[in-house]
């Protein structure tokens, strides 16, 4: 985790945290979406937080700093990969920032004993794809 954070930092791009009480309840990071660099204005965030901390405002606190701080960075589009169909949590909250379902992929993890589809959603990022990147 401190390499995964260390690399996201060092390409420019945030990794933020959420504490209670000095204990990590939650963070958030946006990272290049593909190494190639066709996509190089496209990022992908992440969140996640201790299930006992949801539903308080802090990942909406969280996913809106790490848009802000892309919108000022040369990228464009923001992608979301939510690895479980059923996490209307993680849906909603995305939805709420202006994401919207651009598909998704049937039964490609396998986590909490189960298959589980991942769904893909996207915003655009400052002017999108409006105009040409500088």
């Amino acid at each position: 985790m401190a390499k995964r954070r260390s690399n996201i930092i060092g390409f420019g791009l945030p990794y933020l945290v959420a504490e209670q009480n000095e204990i990590v309840i939650g963070f958030a990071y946006a990272s290049a979406y593909r190494p190639r660099p066709a996509y190089r204005f496209t990022v992908e965030d992440s969140i996640y937080f201790d299930p006992q901390h949801v539903r308080r405002g802090c990942g909406a606190k969280l996913l809106g700093s790490v848009i802000d701080y892309c919108e000022q960075g040369p990228w464009r589009q923001m992608i979301a990969v939510i690895g479980d169909a059923g996490n209307q949590a993680s849906i909603r909250l995305h939805e709420a920032f202006g994401f919207r379902k651009a598909g998704s992929f049937q039964s490609v993890g396998f986590k909490f004993n189960r298959w589980v589809d991942t769904v893909l959603m996207q915003r655009e990022l400052g002017l999108g794809s409006s105009t040409l990147p500088r």
